[in-house]
């Protein structure tokens, strides 16, 4: 009787340490395929985001080249100066903004807008004597700036009176041009004026209406921290 018993307690008690060895067999199968699986998505991750750091780099060196290798005209389509009642004369088209390193041929001169120089020349009342980089000159208008150009006609009396005006006025440069039509000249993002003299009142009026004006496209970006003769 009593060995009956025993056997029967033996028998129980295998049957439990089998079921406790297949429990932690199972177990181990399962935590074995977790770690496989954590390691397979770990994988997989790094793959699609290595694809996509390596896609973005191709797009933006793709449209980096696309925007270098332009050599823009300035605006969209053709375009031409429209003046108004007060003198000043408006680009009758949209011009474009993009930042390129090919050289731009404006349809006028100086420039009032276009593609340019991801670079803007300083134009916190800098005068320059020599003559600037149209491409960077275009940047300082996007960012409101007014120009001030002169040629080889203008007295040294309105050259000297103008630059005392554009020192003391932030948005604003000054430099020579020889390509332009006359003596002096005004220039805004997209806007343009020739005034007769230092003292001519359109002058106060141009700068009044159009440093950090309407026509800004980027109003309150940067002039200084650009570029310098």
């Amino acid at each position: 009787m009593g060995s009956a018993k025993k056997s029967a307690k033996d028998a129980k008690d295998s049957g439990s340490a089998a079921r406790k060895a297949r429990i932690e067999e199972m177990r181990r199968a399962e935590r074995s395929r977790e770690r496989r699986n954590r390691i397979l998505t770990i994988g997989v991750s790094v793959v699609i985001v290595a694809g996509l750091v390596v896609g973005a780099t191709v797009l933006v060196k793709s449209q980096s080249d696309k925007d270098s290798d332009t050599a823009a005209t300035g605006s969209k389509g053709a375009g031409k100066f429209v003046t108004g009642a007060d003198g000043v004369k408006t680009w009758d088209k949209k011009l474009t903004q993009n930042h390129v390193t090919k050289t731009v041929n404006y349809p006028m001169e100086p420039p009032v807008g276009g593609d340019h120089n991801q670079v803007w020349m300083n134009c916190n009342g800098d005068v320059y004597t020599k003559a600037i980089n149209n491409m960077n000159a275009v940047h300082s208008l996007e960012h409101g700036a007014v120009w001030v150009t002169y040629n080889s006609k203008a007295s040294k009396t309105d050259i000297d009176a103008l630059a005392a005006k554009v020192k003391k006025t932030p948005y604003t440069l000054m430099s020579p041009d020889d390509k332009q039509a006359d003596p002096i000249m005004l220039s805004a993002w997209g806007k343009q004026r020739t005034v007769t003299s230092a003292k001519d009142p359109n002058v106060d009026k141009f700068f009044e209406e159009f440093v950090q004006g309407k026509q800004t496209p980027e109003p309150g970006a940067a002039c200084t921290n650009g570029l310098a003769q």
